[in-house]
């Protein structure tokens, strides 16, 4: 097993939202993000999936920093040994070590300062983490255009002038020019065209491979997932509620809402049918989150138990977790015995 670089224990964001209803009302509390905890090793890629609303993207701005945890831990164990709380430094402490963390943003064409040449945005990372001189940031700039295939004599270019696959090898270059060791990519290929989005995943694992670097990818697009994972974290209204390799999630899951999201995945065979799930009923409100498993109200699988007592995510087997009261005793379908 490789080392820990990141040790996440009970996450929790809460967005304040003033009702429109009384003027001088309260701002009640929406939980967003409730008790997240998962450890990730260095070199791999971890994907968290799930609907839209989950809470998969609020879970990757508070890794990063973007927006502020309401409580909980990220420990983070330093390439020196060490295990600091990223979410409680400060100053320069948190400076020191914001280079080592980084962020791809979902939409290429808003993430990037029209304002800016490419140089410039690329090369801002720099000039704000080291003290080099002009020589040293042309060259490094230069390295990583090269590395993430962008033409070099571009670079006095602005944004405007690059299409989205290009302005996301932007986005990605300006990632890496600190050397991070981990890197948020949120749904971070979503906004490209199917040929560009294999060219940016090629990319990414290339890199991987090259610089040792460690991803959480956040996705909703489960082929994509299949491809790029070694683990994959599923969520549901702010929980994650099953975690395992990705061969375990894709063909044994264990939790109903995995199955579900699993059936949607697209056959390369025409000629293959697949039942599909249809989960029926709306999906929870999170300011008013049902009652015992927030998933019941759209389980096929429900009982008493789910309604009246919520499930604890636990292992079922080794490296596999999942929060469901009958995950022992569920035969369910995954994406190869699921015709």
């Amino acid at each position: 097993m490789s080392k820990r670089i990141l040790n996440v224990s009970n996450l929790n964001k809460d967005f304040h939202v003033k009702s429109d209803k009384k003027l001088f009302s309260k701002p009640s509390s929406i939980r967003v993000l409730s008790n997240v905890s998962f450890e990730l090793y260095e070199g791999e890629t971890l994907s968290i999936v799930g609907e839209s609303g989950c809470g998969k993207t609020t879970l990757g701005r508070c890794l990063v920093r973007v927006v502020n945890a309401s409580s909980g831990e990220v420990m983070y164990h330093t390439g020196e040994g060490e295990q600091v709380d990223f979410l409680k430094l400060r100053g320069k402490e948190f400076k020191k070590l914001r280079k080592d963390i980084q962020m791809i943003f979902q939409d290429p064409y808003s993430s990037l300062s029209p304002r800016m040449s490419v140089y410039d945005i690329i090369s801002e990372p720099l000039l704000a983490n080291f003290k080099l001189s002009k020589a040293e940031v042309d060259e490094k700039v230069t390295q990583i255009a090269q590395k993430t295939g962008l033409n070099v004599s571009y670079l006095k270019r602005y944004p405007h002038a690059f299409s989205g696959g290009q302005r996301q090898r932007i986005a990605i270059a300006r990632s890496l020019i600190t050397n991070p060791r981990l890197i948020v990519c949120d749904e971070a290929v979503s906004a490209l065209d199917v040929s560009i989005k294999a060219q940016i995943i090629n990319l990414l694992k290339d890199l991987q491979e090259q610089l040792q670097i460690t991803y959480i990818f956040i996705s909703h697009d489960l082929s994509i997932v299949q491809n790029i994972s070694d683990r994959v974290a599923v969520m549901h209204l702010g929980r994650i509620v099953e975690l395992a390799p990705v061969d375990s999630i894709f063909e044994h899951p264990k939790h109903p809402y995995t199955e579900a999201l699993l059936s949607a995945v697209p056959e390369p065979d025409p000629n293959l049918k697949k039942d599909r799930i249809i989960l029926e009923g709306e999906v929870p409100n999170p300011a008013n989150p049902p009652s015992g498993c927030h998933f019941h109200p759209r389980c096929a699988y429900r009982t008493d138990k789910c309604i009246q007592q919520e499930p604890e995510l636990r292992a079922v087997t080794d490296n596999h977790y999942v929060a469901c009261h009958y995950a022992d005793e569920l035969q369910l379908r995954g994406v190869n015995n699921g015709h």
